[in-house]
């Protein structure tokens, strides 16, 4: 599958901007599953100095700053991806009930001194974002059985927090801590990965926050709108000697060709699709995000 994404941050202050840092992940990463063929970044006014670099997951940065007075910032970035069909293949082709058990999984966790299990185990510390936390391995334990298949357990964790919790956009906002989500059981795609990453490292299993775009269809009849998708995220577990198999809360699914990634971290805060630091600019400032994930037809593809 090929896709081109176009991602439009826009910025409008109240008063000029004198001078602003910032960095962003909109870059689309290359991973085993994924080719990031072209991306360009624009932003506007023109920026000073640009740079991208690789950061320590792996995920391309970009950092530049506007060293002039500016009332708006926008920063658009245009993204050709091929995904390749052996990511998962659809879900219902991939056996979770055999590998790992989770007590296996725990004792390789802790034994093995094999360099991919040395690398995930720091997927299970706490981060800035997400503390572990009784109550997140209260919630969880229930679909933990010692001799109960890793990845069966995960996939009904998914399905447990896709059916206990409601998606409301209004309930939340990126600072609201996990005890409230869970507590509210109320959030967006953000706190679902969030909430089950901190339910899998409560229990001692490695898992990681990736963040990146859903394809979305319209109904049967009608055209897409433009700017209908968004950035979305969902969560990855390591399973010792089988590797790192991705779940999405949100939907209640496996991430297969329409999901794609543009990088992973330990939480939110390691990936935020912009951040940075602006001096004046008044009390207020406008933000708008667009977001368009289209199929690029045969004739563009690599």
């Amino acid at each position: 599958m090929n896709y081109r994404i176009r991602h439009i941050t826009h910025y409008e202050y109240e008063k000029p901007v004198t001078l602003c840092y910032n960095r962003a992940y909109l870059l689309p990463r290359n991973t085993d599953y994924q080719s990031c063929t072209d991306s360009k970044i624009e932003i506007y006014p023109a920026h000073t100095l640009g740079q991208q670099r690789i950061d320590y997951f792996g995920n391309k940065a970009y950092f530049f700053s506007l060293e002039q007075p500016h009332k708006e910032l926008k920063i658009d970035v245009v993204s050709d991806i091929h995904v390749h069909d052996s990511k998962y293949g659809h879900e219902c082709e991939l056996d979770l009930d055999i590998g790992n058990t989770c007590g296996q999984a725990l004792v390789a966790l802790q034994q093995s001194r094999e360099l991919p299990v040395l690398e995930a185990r720091e997927f299970v510390l706490n981060s800035p974002m997400i503390k572990a936390a009784v109550s997140l391995r209260e919630y969880a334990r229930p679909s933990f059985g010692s001799n109960r298949p890793l990845l069966s357990a995960v996939r009904e964790l998914t399905d447990r927090i896709y059916t206990d919790f409601t998606y409301d956009p209004e309930s939340t906002s990126i600072a609201t801590p996990l005890d409230e989500v869970l507590r509210n059981k109320r959030g967006v795609c953000q706190d679902f990965a969030h909430l089950a990453i901190g339910c899998l490292r409560s229990l001692g299993f490695p898992a990681r926050y990736v963040s990146g775009y859903l394809e979305t269809l319209p109904p049967p009849g009608q055209e897409k709108l433009v700017g209908s998708d968004a950035s979305h995220a969902w969560f990855a577990v390591f399973s010792p000697g089988e590797g790192w198999f991705e779940f999405d809360p949100t939907n209640n699914n496996m991430p297969a060709e329409h999901h794609i990634t543009t990088a992973w971290g330990r939480d939110y805060g390691d990936v935020s699709p912009l951040k940075g630091v602006f001096f004046d600019g008044g009390k207020g400032q406008k933000l708008s995000v667009s977001v368009d994930v289209s199929r690029l037809p045969a004739s563009e593809k690599e």
